[in-house]
């Protein structure tokens, strides 16, 4: 059986000590590994107490790759896993070194779902929906999302949202109110937000421009849609098409009719 005959600590690394058998070189282990199986020199070791040793060494180098990737942010169980198993680690040496980060208190989905809560709603802005999708590509268990959603409450919520729809508000002043609107609620559902608070959001804010503001943004609309109409359309084709595009702009029927008949007594004057 192999005796132990020297045991010499690492000089780069001073947590890992180097094991030679029989005057050979054979193996190096953790500071925690050589305490564990107390490692003595003059310690016979038996090719089963080697394979258990080299597995613990090689649970313990999976831990230390999943703190490297730890070292940078916080990470899901999922996202660790996936980690170690694209470094190849084997599946049971994967779940041990699950085992012990937790322990060790570097692995809590609970507490990284509510880090990531609070990340998304604060600095992105996200609704529930859009936080619950990024909860569950990150593995998080259904059960721990719900009750971490749950600390996002509804006024919490409008509050967000209300907080966007005023910024967009004032942002695109000039764009028509029933496009801006829908360009909004499309942001807004994008978000994650559900639509019943989409809709308290958007009805706390005022969106009717004032008479030079409706002006502004008809004459604006009108003009781009009659240069691009006007390079192939005259007569009656043309005032049908830049009709059509600026109703779907959100112009109401009465400003559009008095925008086309300006451009056609300008024409007329010429």
């Amino acid at each position: 059986m192999p005796v132990i005959t020297k045991i010499s600590q690492q000089k780069k690394d001073k947590e890992r000590y180097n094991i030679f058998l029989d005057e050979v070189y054979e193996f190096s282990v953790h500071e925690s590994n050589l305490v564990k199986f107390g490692l003595t020199k003059g310690m016979q070791l038996d090719s089963w107490e080697k394979e258990n040793l080299l597995y613990e060494e090689e649970i313990q180098r999976a831990v230390n790759r999943a703190l490297h990737f730890l070292g940078f942010r916080m990470r899901s169980e999922f996202e660790v896993k996936e980690k170690l198993l694209q470094a190849e680690f084997g599946e049971s040496v994967i779940q041990e070194a699950i085992i012990k980060l937790k322990k060790l208190g570097f692995l809590d989905d609970h507490a990284f779902s509510e880090a990531l809560l609070r990340t998304q709603k604060n600095t992105s802005g996200k609704g529930p929906n859009a936080i619950k999708q990024e909860m569950n590509n990150k593995g998080i268990d259904p059960s721990v999302q719900e009750a971490v959603l749950e600390e996002y409450d509804p006024q919490e919520q409008l509050a967000t949202a209300t907080k966007l729809v005023e910024k967009a508000a004032r942002k695109h002043a000039s764009i028509a109110p029933a496009q801006l609107k829908q360009r909004i609620q499309n942001a807004l559902q994008r978000k994650g937000f559900r639509f019943e608070i989409i809709k308290e959001a958007m009805d706390a804010v005022e969106f009717e421009p004032d008479e030079d503001e409706w002006t502004s943004i008809t004459e604006t609309t009108g003009e781009k849609a009659w240069r691009r109409v006007s390079i192939k359309y005259k007569g009656y084709d043309r005032k049908r098409r830049v009709k059509q595009a600026m109703y779907q702009k959100g112009i109401p029927f009465d400003r559009i009719d008095a925008f086309i008949e300006k451009k056609e007594l300008e024409e007329d004057g010429e």
